[in-house]
């Protein structure tokens, strides 16, 4: 399971972008559960927001539970994440994450020679009084006997983006 990844390092493109917190530091092991930063694009504009690791929509009553991560297979079926592929997708910048394997769980570090990583996710709002909380859960899809984050190239990137991408079109950019 793609439980953990880093970023410690990010290009002035990403850091330009209108909503990237001024002081953002490096972060070499996040978890679920943390604040991180993720890139989405509301209303036709590409901007960062940082949001929590666990996806919470406004319904949802038990904070406890949040999902880190949601499934290829049904992400478009299920009732927690459906709403969300549709309308709230975003991107989460990394430089690598983290696989663990062996009997005794050794963690490998994954990663490529590019400035960063873009994982798909999918992102809900969360109100509370007056405030909005913003909240995101990482697709992942089996590898083997383990799950892995789904890495999108600079294309696939703005196609996930792209509001009226076609449902049966994510999917099959996902596969």
């Amino acid at each position: 399971m793609s439980g953990r990844y880093a970023l410690f390092r990010w290009p002035q493109a990403l850091s330009s972008l209108p909503g990237f917190p001024e002081s953002l530091p490096q972060r070499w092991n996040l978890a679920p559960g943390a604040q991180v930063l993720f890139v989405h694009q509301p209303e036709g504009e590409l901007q960062a927001a940082a949001g929590r690791w666990g996806l919470t929509p406004a319904w949802f009553t038990d904070l406890s539970r949040t999902p880190a991560h949601a499934r290829l297979e049904t992400i478009d079926q299920q009732p927690m994440f459906r709403q969300a592929f549709e309308q709230r997708r975003c991107l989460l910048p990394a430089n690598g994450f983290f696989e663990w394997r062996g009997v005794r769980k050794r963690p490998y570090w994954v990663s490529v020679a590019e400035p960063l990583l873009y994982f798909a996710a999918i992102w809900e709002a969360y109100p509370v009084a007056d405030i909005e909380y913003l909240s995101f859960a990482m697709i992942t899809r089996e590898a083997g006997p383990q799950r892995r984050p789904i890495v999108l190239n600079a294309t696939e990137q703005q196609q996930w983006l792209d509001p009226d991408t076609p449902t049966g079109h994510l999917l099959a950019l996902l596969h």
